[in-house]
């Protein structure tokens, strides 16, 4: 599912008013529909169910004053409040606003100078209508005001296509006293890339995509560097494996890994390496680890660092087609030059995590050294220190694929929807995993996956998104057979198997 800017969706609007062609008020009732079928089913009880609904004077108002009408040609009571302070409604806020006047059992209010707020309780449903995603400015004033009343009346919420207040993608300037906490929103044909970053957790909610038909011709046709994982394309770019295939034929990888202390971040990233694929697996270790790692993952290989506790030399790197570096690695000033020195010798694609990329931090210009078809798997803090400070998601994904356009690399910028970025600036978000992957270990998970797939031929692009879709996908899995709180890397680990066969 593509995701557009808001300025590209009222494009794409236009095209499908002109070319389906369908009215803009026609286009309004379709929504209007899609909206009021959804709140029907939430709350079907239509003698027990108040909504309150408050509209703006745009557009968005029009559409929550149409769903105030379908409601009531369907049963329910609802009350109204249009806020027409200006004077001045949208030509289809001001049709459905005549429309509405016109239906039985709806309890309707124009605001212009005077506002006397509804007593509201916790068991009654706002319906936000106030400002759609055409918004341009932060609210204040007595809008301000309506937001900070509906936001306090412990109802539940459920805002039109987008917050009232919230931008579809920067907020960073915003004042988000101002703006509208649903618990749920419906937004019309596309999600808002605003519901991506966490920091809009509070005021998003949970939500839901309804198409209301715009063109499929334009949206496909229309360019965005945004997207959402499509479980469909993976499959088909999943290798099929011959009959008379060999170890040889699914690569050789090479993982560094682990100080003293860190062998588990060795051992986790290389059996989802191995659960992932790989032909052939050698972990360099220091001597500490050694048994550790043997004993753990009796398939993989070990290469031995003359140093007892860290990693300090660059081992042959002829044998291998990928290499994975970072987890667990630790910052030791010897480790911190052996990585230079990895990173300045090595040929093949490789993914860098963890330590690996806060020492790459310390010294930038090595990203710009990383070979073809790398790939860097920062979480937000080491993002910014790759990047400096920032100082939200929206920032931070502008920043990460400025990085990857500068230095050519994948950016996989992991989080609650995380965003594979290529260095043509094209951004995927991931639509697998859950928050009980907020637990130490899955990165380096992660890290395994990913570099099983380059070491099997996986160009990094696929490599990238599959990794994250399949690393995702072992830990809902896992999620949903023993619950969010009780999961752990080992277990993501554990499921790999049943995540590969569902692909398959």
């Amino acid at each position: 599912m593509k995701i557009f800017p808001t300025a590209a969706i009222k494009q794409l609007d236009a095209y499908t008013i002109e070319h389906e062609p369908i009215t803009s008020i026609d286009l309004m009732e379709r929504a209007a529909q899609a909206i009021a079928n959804e709140l029907m089913n939430q709350w079907p009880d239509k003698d027990d169910t108040r909504f309150v609904i408050f509209a703006g004077p745009g557009n968005n108002g029009g559409d929550a004053l149409a769903v105030a009408r379908l409601l009531a040609n369907n049963g329910y009571q609802p009350e109204v409040y249009l806020f027409n302070t200006t004077g001045k409604l949208s030509p289809d806020c001001e049709a459905n606003r005549d429309r509405l006047t016109q239906t039985d059992g709806v309890d309707f209010h124009e605001v212009i100078t005077q506002f006397t707020p509804p007593r509201l309780t916790e068991d009654d449903v706002i319906i936000d209508g106030l400002f759609g995603s055409g918004l341009n400015k932060p609210l204040s004033g007595g809008f301000a005001s309506l937001v900070r009343f509906i936001n306090a009346a412990g109802a539940t919420v459920v805002s039109i296509d987008i917050p009232s207040g919230l931008m579809g993608e920067d907020n960073s300037s915003h004042n988000m006293e101002a703006v509208v906490k649903a618990d749920y929103t419906l937004s019309l044909q596309f999600p808002k890339l605003a519901f991506l970053f966490a920091e809009n957790e509070p005021y998003v909610g949970a939500w839901k995509v309804l198409d209301i038909g715009l063109s499929k011709e334009a949206i496909r046709q229309t360019h965005t560097p945004y997207e959402m994982g499509d479980v469909s394309k993976m499959r088909y770019q999943l290798k099929i494996r011959s009959r008379f295939s060999h170890k040889g034929d699914f690569g050789r990888a090479l993982l560094v890994a682990g100080q003293q202390g860190m062998a588990g971040a060795s051992v986790l990233a290389a059996r989802a390496c191995l659960r992932s694929g790989v032909g052939l697996l050698t972990v360099h270790v220091p001597l500490c680890n050694n048994t550790i790692v043997q004993t753990s993952v009796p398939e993989a290989m070990t290469s031995l660092d003359a140093n007892e506790c860290c990693f300090t030399e660059t081992p042959d790197l002829e044998p291998y087609q990928a290499i994975g570096v970072g987890p667990g690695l630790g910052k030791a000033d010897v480790t911190r030059q052996a990585l230079y020195h990895l990173l300045s010798h090595s040929n093949v694609p490789m993914v860098l995590d963890a330590d690996a990329l806060n020492l790459i931090g310390e010294s930038h210009s090595y990203l710009r050294r990383l070979p073809k078809g790398s790939i860097i798997t920062p979480h937000p803090g080491e993002m910014d220190r790759l990047v400096g400070k920032c100082a939200d998601s929206y920032e931070r994904l502008t920043r990460a694929i400025n990085l990857a356009q500068t230095c050519g690399v994948h950016v996989v910028l992991k989080g609650a929807y995380t965003a594979v970025i290529s260095p043509e600036g094209n951004c995927w978000f991931n639509v697998t995993g859950n928050p009980g992957m907020a637990t130490g270990g899955c990165g380096d998970v992660l890290t395994g996956i990913i570099l099983s797939l380059l070491a099997q031929g996986y160009d990094a692009d696929t490599a990238a998104k599959m990794g994250v879709y399949i690393h995702g996908l072992a830990g809902d899995i896992a999620a949903r057979e023993k619950g969010e709180i009780a999961l752990t890397a080992s277990d993501v680990v554990d499921y790999l198997p049943k995540a590969w066969k569902l692909l398959e």
